[in-house]
C-alpha cells in the first residue's frame, strides 16, 4: 500500500510511557489541578490518570499509594509556593512591606486566572487534616513553618527599615500572617473575588506595631 495512501490507525490515542521521564511531573501537574479544586478526600486517581494518558498499572511505577502521590503533589506545590514568596519578598530593590503586598497582588492575579477555582493547596489540605493519612500532618506542619520563617525575614528587614518597631514579634507576626492568609484565600474563592485578600493585606500592615 503506498503510504500517503494509508488510513490512520483509529481507537484510543497513544499512552504515554511509564518510561517518560516527563510521566511523573505530568501526573503531578494533574494531581495538583485535582487537589487543588475537590481536595484529597474526594479525589479519585482515575480523573488524573485519564487527563495525562497513563494506564493504572503505570501509575504505580512512579507512586507507590495514593496517599505517596498525595504528598508528592504536595511537596511541589510547597516548593513552587516557597520560590514564588522568596522571590518576592527577598527582592531587596523594595521596601519590605511593599514586598509582602507585591505576593499578594501576585496571589491574588493566580487566583483570577483560574476564575478562583483554585486555592491554596496547603491550606486546603490543613482543614482536611483530620481525615487524611496521619503523614500529612507534618508535611504540613513543615510547610508552613518555611513559609513562616520566610515572612519573619521580611519583617526583621522591615524592623532595620523603620518601617516597624524595634520590639516587633516578627515569628508570630508571621504565624498570624498566615493564619488569617488561609481564611482571606477561603473567603476570596466563596466570593469569586480578590478583595478579601486586598482587605486582609491592608489591615495586617495597618496592624503591625510602629
Amino acid at each position: 500500500m503506498n503510504e500517503h495512501n494509508a488510513k490512520p490507525r483509529r481507537g484510543r490515542p497513544p499512552k504515554v510511557s511509564r518510561e517518560n521521564p516527563d510521566t511523573r511531573a505530568a501526573l503531578i501537574r494533574s494531581g495538583l489541578e485535582q487537589l487543588t479544586e475537590q481536595g484529597f478526600a474526594s479525589s479519585g486517581i482515575e480523573p488524573i490518570l485519564k487527563k495525562v494518558g497513563v494506564p493504572k498499572g503505570s501509575f504505580y511505577h512512579y507512586f507507590s499509594s495514593k496517599e505517596a502521590f498525595g504528598q508528592a503533589v504536595l511537596q511541589n506545590y510547597a516548593d513552587y509556593f516557597l520560590t514564588k514568596l522568596t522571590n518576592h519578598l527577598y527582592d531587596d530593590t523594595h521596601l519590605p512591606l511593599t514586598r509582602i503586598r507585591h505576593f499578594v497582588a501576585d496571589a491574588k492575579a493566580g487566583m483570577t486566572r483560574y476564575d478562583f477555582k483554585r486555592g491554596c493547596l496547603v491550606g486546603n489540605l490543613g482543614q482536611e487534616v483530620g481525615a487524611l493519612p496521619e503523614s500529612f500532618r507534618p508535611q504540613l506542619i513543615a510547610i508552613f513553618a518555611s513559609w513562616q520563617n520566610c515572612l519573619a525575614k521580611c519583617l526583621e528587614d522591615a524592623v532595620l527599615h523603620g518601617q516597624i518597631a524595634t520590639d516587633a514579634n516578627c515569628q508570630l507576626l508571621a504565624e498570624n500572617f498566615w493564619v488569617g492568609w488561609e481564611g482571606a484565600v477561603s473567603r476570596a474563592k466563596l466570593v469569586e473575588s480578590g478583595t478579601p485578600l486586598d482587605n486582609f493585606c491592608d489591615l495586617f500592615i495597618a496592624a503591625l506595631p510602629k
